[in-house]
């Protein structure tokens, strides 16, 4: 009994630490594209601050939820200090589970001309990869339609 407490302690311990959030830098990008080769996914980016936000986060987790093997990658670009407010609100959007970073570079503007030198911070900003890692960026929200034919046509 004592080895299945432990057990299920050092799973839940592991399940929270694979939910924080990590700190989106230079490079991270190119990080995420590199683990995520040959497979499709959406990348998001949203801010606490952006009153279009919660509409799209709360359309992508009903999106997770339909498709449980989406990969869904969602990157606030708040600071790491306002992590404790982002988490809550990925919590209250469903989207909780995903895979979530936070911008962490004193200045933004470098990361989102590395991630794309047309984009100039409007949010949401939603990039959607083929599987030959080919994207498609959209600013702001996208209709549950649209989000539904990329799924459909994506996720196996």
């Amino acid at each position: 009994m004592k080895r299945l407490a432990i057990l299920i302690a050092a799973l839940l311990i592991a399940g929270l630490a694979q939910a924080e959030m990590r700190p989106f830098v230079s490079g991270s990008l190119q990080k995420i594209e590199r683990a995520q080769k040959g497979k499709p996914f959406i990348l998001g980016f949203w801010s606490a601050s952006c009153t279009h936000c919660p509409a799209e986060l709360k359309a992508l987790g009903e999106l997770v939820r339909k498709y449980p093997k989406l990969e869904l990658i969602l990157v606030a670009t708040d600071t790491p200090a306002e992590a404790p407010e982002l988490e809550q609100l990925a919590q209250d959007y469903g989207v909780a589970p995903q895979a979530r970073w936070v911008f962490a570079d004193a200045q933004p503007e470098r990361l989102r001309y590395e991630i794309d030198r047309r984009w100039y911070g409007e949010l949401p900003r939603t990039y959607f990869y083929d599987g030959r890692q080919q994207r498609k960026g959209h600013s702001g929200v996208l209709p549950t339609a649209q989000l539904e034919q990329w799924a459909s046509e994506h996720v196996k």
